[in-house]
């Protein structure tokens, strides 16, 4: 059984390595094979249409199995994203707040909820 604290650290060393280190390999470490290839299918694309994209953990809330994070995140369109060709403009301090299940020192499940609106308008984009 893994403690509250360790559960955090997973939640930051996905962010920390993987999101902001660009370093998927490390998500055999840390989730489960379901949800390392769910991020990796996330995570891959994403960087493409943004390559500087980073997540900055603001706050981590846990209890028991489950972990609430809070994030405001930051990128340049360069490729294109849900169908639209990059515009070249930034987004900065995009509110997301996932809710990650960890089981066995596993990440084994992520609900997420992203502001998309407050992305695209900055990025000039109509959805």
């Amino acid at each position: 059984m893994t403690s509250i604290e360790d559960n955090k650290t997973l939640v930051r060393r996905l962010v920390d390595e993987v999101v902001n280190g660009d370093n998927p390999d490390v998500l055999d470490e840390i989730a489960d094979g379901e949800v390392a290839d769910a991020a990796r299918r996330w995570i891959g694309p994403f960087r493409d249409a943004f390559p500087d994209f980073r997540m900055e953990l603001v706050e981590t809330i846990a209890e028991g199995e489950k972990v609430a994070a809070y994030f405001k995140c930051s990128g340049t369109h360069r490729g294109p994203w849900r169908g639209v060709e990059p515009t070249g403009r930034a987004f900065e301090g995009v509110d997301e707040i996932y809710i990650f299940e960890i089981v066995d020192g596993k990440l084994r499940s992520a609900l997420a909820v992203e502001d998309n609106l407050t992305r695209a308008k900055q990025l000039g984009i109509e959805i």
